[in-house]
């Protein structure tokens, strides 16, 4: 029990100069803890020596760990350009400067200039997004999800909205079609079948009760063989015959033509078509950040923005400020600044180059002969991500990282540690260049260089 007594006192541990920069606020609960563990020790008989250095060093630990970042940058080197967990689309650096007044000043978010009162926040969408999409009306609530729900919501509680049975998609995070549409009070009505659902399934199926006409994407997955489904354009009219809504929920909807051959829904397409209501994220094809965007009839947003649930699901100002700008360049077709277009735009001799590049920066490093260099340039394919196209992969070339003294898994496992997340194929770590940004490519050769030194050193 002598150990015991070397226990030192609280407030006499936190006066050590070695944590003369903490704050003590935050210092000596952390301190309280690591010394009632070593206390614990003690006693289970964990411990036979006291070392205060030790429980000095215990203390910063906790300390740093708590105020370390949690959300820290990566370079994608999966290829997957709308990557849901590692953030989906980027927000290029000069957008968010452009913004960067509005957050540290007072700004008009919902005030009236010209009639000096309270404004609209929405408002400032408006001129845009209805020259961008052709749209009477905007609104825009914290994602898509949040988009369908106040939608079936607003318009269909205790009412009847018809939805093909092969579109009762799950989607990732188990968002559940039937399950968001019993949440939001709407009564689901399925027609058709799993693989095929014709037009003349809505008209039978409408009645007194019928709210809505709703098409949703399908976004992760694909019917495929004897199969059909009637588009949305068909819908619309056939909604405005029967006096009732035509929704779809897009999910990845984009503005321009993709390339690769490449089949999403075009939401001019169907803006044209004078719908009553579309959804769709900003943070897939439309390249911009998470949220949920409602285009349609003016009558129609109107009472969406009454329905108290929206206090619930609103943006804020930065959410406006940076859509405001998002939609600015695309109306200019300025697309080099929309990180997840420029992507999806970059030829493929242009990737090469960039992987060919790096792969001959590497071949300098003398420890190559020891590592047993087998890597090479590869032309490859990868998802777009996001449900976007989920039978259908874009070309690419990749690096393929491939040693014989180093196992792929390890290699995999210290890129990742060092913030490079790629993908393994053929027992090689791909460095995918479709997700990788240019100005990247300097600090993932020295992370790679970083990498196969440690990997050497501690083999």
């Amino acid at each position: 029990m002598d150990l015991l007594k070397q226990i030192p006192q609280l407030d006499r541990f936190i006066q050590n100069i070695s944590f003369e920069d903490f704050k003590i606020s935050l210092l000596k609960p952390l301190a309280k803890e690591v010394l009632e563990e070593f206390r614990q020790d003690i006693l289970a008989k964990k411990i036979h020596t006291f070392n205060e250095n030790e429980l000095i060093l215990k203390v910063k630990k906790k300390y740093e760990d708590i105020l370390k970042p949690s959300l820290i940058p990566l370079i994608n080197a999966t290829g997957i350009i709308i990557h849901t967990n590692l953030g989906r689309s980027l927000i290029s650096k000069e957008l968010i400067q452009k913004v960067q007044p509005l957050l540290s000043s007072y700004n008009n978010l919902e005030y009236d200039l010209e009639k000096g009162k309270r404004g609209q926040r929405y408002s400032h969408l408006k001129k845009l997004f209805s020259r961008l999409c052709i749209c009477e009306d905007v609104l825009v609530v914290n994602n898509n999800a949040a988009a369908v729900f106040l939608i079936l919501n607003t318009f269909a509680k205790d009412k009847d909205v018809l939805v093909s049975r092969g579109e009762l998609v799950e989607i990732g995070g188990s968002f559940r079609i039937p399950d968001i549409m019993e949440q939001s009070g709407a009564k689901l009505k399925e027609l058709g079948t799993t693989n095929k659902t014709h037009l003349s399934d809505y008209e039978k199926a409408i009645n007194e009760n019928t709210a809505m006409l709703m098409k949703v994407h399908k976004s992760n997955f694909c019917i495929k063989g004897f199969s059909s489904e009637v588009d949305f354009e068909d819908l619309i009219p056939l909604a405005k015959k029967n006096n009732i809504i035509d929704y779809y929920d897009m999910g990845s909807a984009h503005i321009f033509e993709l390339p690769f051959g490449l089949k999403e829904p075009k939401l001019l397409d169907y803006m044209k078509k004078n719908p009553s209501l579309l959804s769709f994220s900003g943070d897939k094809l439309f390249g911009s950040i998470q949220a949920g965007i409602i285009l349609g009839k003016k009558d129609l947003i109107a009472k969406l923005k009454k329905n108290q649930l929206l206090r619930m699901l609103r943006v804020d100002k930065l959410s406006l400020a940076l859509l405001e700008e998002h939609a600015r360049i695309l109306v200019l077709e300025d697309l080099e600044k929309i990180p997840t277009l420029k992507m999806l735009y970059t030829p493929l001799a242009k990737l090469e180059l960039r992987a060919k590049t790096l792969k001959s920066k590497l071949e300098t490093l003398k420890i190559l002969e020891i590592l047993g260099d087998n890597s090479f340039i590869l032309k490859s394919e990868t998802p777009l991500g996001g449900g976007s196209n989920p039978e259908e992969k874009i070309p690419t070339f990749v690096l393929a990282l491939k040693y014989k003294n180093i196992k792929t898994k390890i290699l995999e496992e210290k890129l990742r540690e060092n913030g490079v997340i790629c993908r393994i194929e053929k027992d090689a770590c791909l460095i995918d260049f479709r997700s990788i940004q240019e100005n990247e490519d300097e600090k993932l050769e020295e992370i790679i260089k970083k990498v196969l030194e440690e990997v050497l050193i501690n083999d």
